[in-house]
């Protein structure tokens, strides 16, 4: 007897900026799996669930955990914040799948993703072409995060960084900004919104040549605007290119 597994991306973490599928979905699940500090988010929402949690660098254990469960007959929902699909699990869960030959049914539930509602925040900053790029080079080497920002400085496309600064990785947005300022004006508006969509939500709104004295870390999205952004009434707007 083979189950289902349900990669749910849930948003933010209300239950107001959940879509209705992944709301349903969790309430119906045998048992929630996910990283310890999503299950806490999820638990007063959704407070009659089992829940399985592990801590942080323990994905692929958790994804396993979360296979077997769907292997022995279980409906799992492996959550995320954000959306499953963009730094999230789904695609671990696809890989391990297909590694440990599990017959079971899987599926990815969207949410919505951390520059979706960091912009809400803001006004319209995402209207044209963007590039959404983690600093964060746990994963990926450093010289490569930095080329792909290279790259969308060249292409004038907004940027997006997720995982801008930690503790121990200090200097890797100004070596972002560095790139960035080789292609824009420093009046290019910039929006910093911390713990978007939650309840000590926080924003900024500076330049791109003044990011460096911004007030950053890791429960921060940067958003850089590209040649046409504008501030107007403390909201940041980006142009589609629509003749009015």
């Amino acid at each position: 007897m083979t189950g289902k597994l349900h990669v749910v991306g849930f948003g933010p973490g209300g239950k107001e900026h959940m879509t209705f599928k992944a709301a349903e979905v969790i309430q119906n699940a045998d048992v929630v799996t996910g990283y310890t500090a999503y299950v806490n988010m999820m638990k007063p929402i959704f407070p009659d669930k089992t829940y399985k949690a592990t801590g942080m660098m323990k994905e692929v254990e958790r994804c396993r955990m979360a296979i077997e469960d769907a292997m022995s007959g279980l409906d799992v929902a492996m959550i995320s914040s954000g959306d499953s699909g963009i730094y999230g699990m789904a695609g671990i869960i696809y890989q391990l799948a297909e590694e440990m030959g599990a017959d079971i049914e899987i599926d990815t539930v969207p949410g919505m993703t951390a520059a979706s509602t960091a912009a809400s925040v803001l006004g319209a900053p995402l209207m044209h072409d963007l590039a959404i790029i983690s600093l964060s080079d746990l994963m990926t080497p450093l010289d490569l995060i930095m080329k792909r920002v290279d790259c969308a400085g060249i292409g004038d496309m907004i940027v997006c960084l997720y995982n801008p600064k930690s503790k121990t990785r200090t200097e890797y947005l100004n070596d972002a900004q560095k790139i960035l300022l080789k292609y824009r004006n420093p009046e290019t508006p910039v929006g910093v919104v911390r713990n978007a969509g939650r309840d000590d939500e926080s924003k900024q709104i500076t330049t791109l040549g003044e990011l460096d004295k911004a007030d950053v870390d890791m429960f921060s999205i940067v958003i850089i605007g590209n040649s046409q952004t504008y501030v107007s009434n403390g909201r940041i707007i980006t142009p589609r290119g629509y003749r009015i």
